[in-house]
């Protein structure tokens, strides 16, 4: 059976990967460099097989277990959200809707940064989304 947490670690160079690439992307014009956190984030999801974690992982000092760990499902719901928000990002910058383009950059940046900061928003309204399909069943 596959583990279901990952080293925290692993999470947090993922959401420094994503907030970096956005602010250089913002700053520079060069907004395909958000194409390489989808792109990551979409193998993540469809195969299981992040590159950017891969990486991070070889720079892990203890073995990987002796990290606090995060819930993989969690991590895939948060990492979905990323992934719209950067296609969208992307398709507003390369489609002329550079407001669009702004917006789903912004969201995405701020989500990671807010995420580094302690708190997590996808978590949040992931909570949020459990609680009412509870609710909507237990009535």
């Amino acid at each position: 059976m596959k583990n279901s947490t990952l080293p925290k670690p692993l999470v947090t160079f993922n959401q420094w990967f994503i907030l970096t690439t956005v602010i250089l992307s913002l700053a520079t014009g060069l907004y395909f460099l958000m194409a390489f956190p989808l792109l990551a984030g979409v193998m993540g999801l469809l195969f299981k097989w992040n590159p950017v974690l891969i990486v991070a992982r070889k720079f892990l000092s203890q073995p990987a277990g002796s990290y606090p760990q995060e819930d993989v499902a969690q991590l895939q719901f948060n990492q979905s959200i990323a992934v719209a928000c950067l296609a969208l990002a992307l398709f507003g910058f390369y489609s002329g809707f550079v407001v669009i383009g702004y917006a789903f950059a912004i969201m995405v940046g701020v989500a990671s940064g807010v995420a580094l900061m302690g708190f997590c928003v996808g978590c949040f309204i992931r909570f949020q989304w459990q609680q009412y399909r509870y609710r909507r069943t237990s009535n």
